[in-house]
C-alpha cells in the first residue's frame, strides 16, 4: 500500500501498520524526485507493507519521528518503533533497508 500524506498524520499510520517505510522528501528536492519513482515501484513489489510518502516542509511533527534533518531521508518502522533511517540517493541502499524490514518477524 502506498501513501501520499496531505496532512501531518504520519504517527497515526506508523500506530495502526505493523510494517511502514517512509520517505520524507519536498518539492524542490531534485533527489527526492529522483526516488520518488523507485520508492514507489517497491511500495508496488512489497504489499505486505505500508510505504508512505511525506513532504517534510508541511508536516512538522512526521519529520520529528525519524530525526529528519536532511532530504530525501527514508525511514523504517516496525510496530511503531523507528527501526532504521538513512538519507540517500541510491536505489540499491534503499532496496537494503526495505529488505532489512521486509525480514523483521
Amino acid at each position: 500500500m502506498l501513501i501520499e500524506l496531505n496532512e501531518d498524520t504520519l504517527q497515526n499510520i506508523v500506530a495502526k501498520n505493523p510494517k511502514v517505510v517512509v520517505q520524507f522528501s519536498a518539492s524542490w528536492c531534485g533527489n527526492c524526485r529522483i526516488m520518488k519513482p523507485k520508492f514507489k515501484k517497491m511500495a508496488s513489489e512489497n504489499e505486505s507493507m505500508t510505504f508512505v510518502i511525506v513532504d517534510a516542509e508541511q508536516s512538522p511533527e512526521s519529520r520529528k519521528l525519524a530525526n529528519v534533518s536532511n532530504l530525501p531521508t527514508f525511514a523504517t518502522f516496525i510496530n511503531g518503533k523507528l527501526v532504521n533511517e538513512t538519507q540517500t540517493n541510491k536505489a540499491e541502499v534503499l532496496t537494503e533497508l526495505v529488505d532489512e524490514i521486509a525480514a523483521a518477524l
